[in-house]
């Protein structure tokens, strides 16, 4: 997850490129197979006491070549990054550490868009009657009861001072879902541009989300190890 190119990894291990990219791939299969599922990180929430996760959205970029969408719009290019990729929807733990990430959907596609087809508008108001609430941007607009958004100012309208205050707490408190994607995309190289094919990166995704989990849970294991030495 270095990011390190097929034709280097099949060089320094002395095998055929066609073979490391086999390996490369059997190796995210293993690893995607881990990774929880909805449903699965919504109930370790619960179990944890969060009182709150986080669903942002993130473009993982890529270079591969344009791909014509409906209307002949470029499958995989973001308008608002300005790049092509694939939008990735991440929900986070109140502190920002990933606790679920989705299949890729086109960079075209808004954030609200691949929420629904991803089908988690449902899951998500049900987690919120039990007293889990999804805190999100203005991406997510009528994305549900499920999901607390910042107010939005009207055309030519202003904020009440209430409202006001309410967006600066709820900004503060959804700015740690940056922190969540920063923590997948920082840690593993591979995930700041991928040259495979695009449909292949919710794969990768949720490789990094399983390695990062074994890492967040060897560092708990840690002090309990040394303490016994």
């Amino acid at each position: 997850m270095d990011g390190a190119r097929i034709a280097r990894l099949a060089a320094d291990n002395a095998i055929s490129h066609a073979t490391c990219d086999r390996y490369v791939e059997e190796g995210v299969t293993v690893l995607k197979a881990q990774a929880p599922t909805l449903q699965e990180a919504l109930t370790a929430a619960k179990a944890a006491g969060y009182t709150h996760l986080h669903l942002d959205g993130t473009l993982i970029e890529t270079d591969r070549c344009r791909a014509l969408g409906p209307n002949g719009a470029d499958l995989w290019w973001s308008g608002k990054h300005k790049q092509h990729g694939g939008n990735i929807q991440v929900l986070s733990s109140p502190g920002g550490d990933p606790l679920w990430t989705s299949e890729v959907r086109p960079g075209r596609e808004h954030d609200l868009t691949c929420a629904r087809l991803h089908g988690l508008l449902d899951p998500l108001a049900k987690a919120a009657e039990d007293g889990l609430i999804t805190l999100a941007d203005l991406g997510y607009v009528d994305a549900g009861m499920g999901f607390r958004l910042p107010y939005k100012r009207s055309r030519g309208g202003t904020l009440t001072d209430d409202q006001i205050q309410y967006n600066k707490v709820h900004g503060a408190l959804r700015a740690l879902a940056e922190r969540a994607n920063a923590q997948l995309k920082m840690r593993f190289k591979a995930l700041r541009n991928v040259s495979k094919c695009p449909w292949k990166i919710g794969g990768i995704v949720a490789a990094a989300l399983v390695l990062f989990h074994r890492e967040q849970a060897h560092k708990q294991l840690s002090p309990s190890v040394n303490a016994g030495c």
